[in-house]
């Protein structure tokens, strides 16, 4: 999940800054300081977008820069566990695929693809279902669910575990797929639904002539 965060931090600007303007050179120690960085309670800090100074700043003995008391707001991402997410699969290897969400990168393993024999081909790019024919290949657009999330507290990538094996997740072709069958399932319950009510009727309006017959 993508989201606005504000923080807070104490910036020390260096004396080779003081001819630039002072939110300039806050705004750019901030995004080497912040930007590709990962935090247990924020995730993935992706951009600083601005930032709001003091303009009096602090002078400590022996050192020559200001520090200056800083609020800024920073483009964030927290991959929270169980929700719904699009992504670009990006490289394939043994034991399953990479899928690009958001700033990081995801592991879809073998076993949380599908309920199928799996064989994949590196040198193809390409992950192939033995019964049911699917194909995942790099490049392809997926919807997973996310079922494991680790940011260490100094992590710089932190670890992230996603499926397919639940329904209607996959590549948008499986999914149609999926809805089809649903639709399918559905369409055959109502006919069967249909013609158990018509029986019914059929049965109740036989009785009503029935005693409509003897009453005569």
């Amino acid at each position: 999940m993508f989201s606005l965060s504000t923080l807070e931090d104490i910036v020390r600007i260096p004396p080779n800054l003081f001819g630039t303007s002072l939110n300039k050179a806050a705004i750019d120690i901030l995004k080497s300081k912040y930007e590709s960085m990962v935090k247990a309670d924020l995730g993935y800090i992706i951009m600083i977008l601005n930032a709001d100074v003091e303009p009096m700043g602090k002078v400590i003995a022996g050192d020559g820069g200001t520090f200056h008391r800083v609020t800024f707001d920073a483009l964030t991402f927290y991959p929270k566990l169980q929700e719904i997410i699009y992504g670009e699969l990006v490289d394939i290897t043994d034991f399953g695929a990479f899928v690009r969400i958001g700033p990081t990168d995801a592991l879809l393993h073998l076993s949380q693809v599908m309920d199928d024999y799996l064989k994949s081909n590196i040198a193809s790019g390409v992950i192939l279902a033995n019964q049911s024919g699917r194909t995942l290949k790099i490049g392809s657009t997926i919807r997973t669910r996310i079922t494991a999330v680790s940011l260490g507290k100094a992590s710089t990538m932190g670890k992230i575990g996603i499926t397919c094996r639940q329904p209607f997740l996959g590549t948008d072709e499986w999914i149609e797929e999926d809805l089809k069958k649903a639709n399918g399932v559905e369409e055959k319950a109502d006919v069967k639904k249909e013609k158990k009510e018509e029986k019914a009727d059929v049965k109740k309006e036989k009785k009503e002539e029935t005693v409509e017959v003897k009453e005569k």
